[in-house]
């Protein structure tokens, strides 16, 4: 696969709208909204048009997977009051400390296309973009796989913490029996 990477904008709808339809709107209908504020409308259509008028405002910072010309995935990022849903937010805030500049909240790959490098790509892209952005302190919230059962690939839709380990992401602390708060500085 020849990876690349664009930002979703109103230009880049079609892709991305395609890929969630061929993907039965991802997790049942969630269009990619749980992160954002008010989260998942209840209704998939409703999810569609609130994903919608967010990228039409300008108000979304999404990195789309290209293979060639076919958007294959993706990886969503934002500041906190973007992005201000994350799981586990309850023990996340018990043990809050200062807060993040920017978080990536989900990963989603194409069902057919998995094992491809298409999530590395994703966060890679993602982490470029807050760089350009002048980055900061990020955070991810990543399943831990080691000395886990095996997951299947949709149901970490957080990543894997070995990805973000690769982009120099710390564990910082446990949030979740499997899901940790990971930081790094960009």
């Amino acid at each position: 696969m020849a990876l690349t990477t664009r930002m979703l904008t109103p230009d880049t709808w079609d892709d991305f709208a395609a890929l969630v339809e061929s993907n039965n709107g991802v997790w049942g209908g969630c269009w990619c909204m749980g992160f954002h504020p008010g989260g998942s409308t209840g209704t998939r259509q409703g999810n569609h048009d609130a994903k919608q008028q967010l990228v039409q405002r300008g108000a979304v910072h999404q990195v789309l997977v290209y293979d060639e010309e076919r958007c294959v995935g993706w990886c969503q990022f934002g500041t906190p009051p973007e992005l201000p849903n994350i799981k586990s937010r309850r023990a996340y805030d018990a043990d809050a400390q200062d807060p993040p500049d920017w978080r990536i909240g989900c990963i989603f790959t194409n069902s057919k296309d998995r094992g491809n490098g298409i999530a590395a790509a994703a966060v890679q892209g993602a982490v470029d973009e807050i760089r350009r952005a002048g980055g900061g302190v990020v955070e991810a919230y990543p399943e831990q796989t080691a000395d886990r059962p095996p997951q299947r690939g949709a149901y970490l839709h957080t990543g894997p913490e070995e990805l973000y380990e690769r982009h120099g992401f710390v564990r910082d602390r446990r949030i979740a029996k499997w899901r940790w708060v990971m930081r790094a500085t960009l």
